[in-house]
């Protein structure tokens, strides 16, 4: 072969390792920022689901439907409780 193609070879392959390099660091970083991107978008979905939960709670305690459930809820875990703790005790007396 002549001089000026092998000058021509030795070019063209430089630059074809130079652009594999390049390209093999872009890809590994690629990777570390879809990495991020994953942890942040979990983050985002956690923070949606709290700001849902709280949404919620405020709409239940707000609305007369809401505060009307809460204090069923309430009056009747109350009486429940007090229901219960006599039917244990008649059953203890009735064990003896």
């Amino acid at each position: 072969m002549e001089t000026p193609a092998w000058i021509l070879v030795f070019i063209l392959s430089g630059m074809l390792f130079l652009f594999l390099l390049l390209f093999i660091i872009l890809l590994v970083r690629l990777i570390g920022v879809t990495k991020e991107a994953k942890k942040i978008m979990i983050q985002g979905q956690g923070i949606a689901e709290k700001a849902d939960d709280i949404a919620g709670n405020v709409r239940d305690m707000t609305t007369i439907g809401g505060l009307v459930k809460t204090f069923v809820d309430n009056y009747a875990g109350n009486g429940a409780r007090k229901k219960k703790t006599k039917k244990t005790k008649d059953i203890k007396d009735e064990e003896e």
